[in-house]
């Protein structure tokens, strides 16, 4: 499945779970980042982009396991209800996500 305000590039091969706010580009497809610009568009506020962003990079760029990131997101999504759709959706994703 496809996360909320994710953002893939044409002719992406996605073959894993995306999470919300994550861009993607590639075959197959790989993550790139968070959709800033979109978020932005649909009145995301500076600092719940930026923790999105944190978010992101602990899912992603840090050398936590899924497991270790998840537990994390749900902490920070405790004070921004923006991050517990993410939390939702790592804890329901049935196809693994796209790493």
């Amino acid at each position: 499945s496809i996360g909320a305000h994710a953002f893939s590039a044409m002719g992406s091969v996605i073959v894993k779970d995306v999470p919300p706010y994550v861009t993607l580009s590639g075959n197959p497809a790989r993550p790139h980042g968070i959709n800033a610009e979109g978020l932005k568009r649909r009145g995301f506020t500076a600092e719940t982009v930026r923790e999105i962003r944190r978010a992101y990079k602990m899912l992603y760029k840090s050398s936590l396991k899924l497991e270790e990131a998840r537990a994390r997101i749900w902490d920070m999504a405790r004070s921004l209800p923006e991050l517990r759709v993410m939390a939702e959706f790592l804890d329901s994703s049935s196809r693994s996500i796209i790493r």
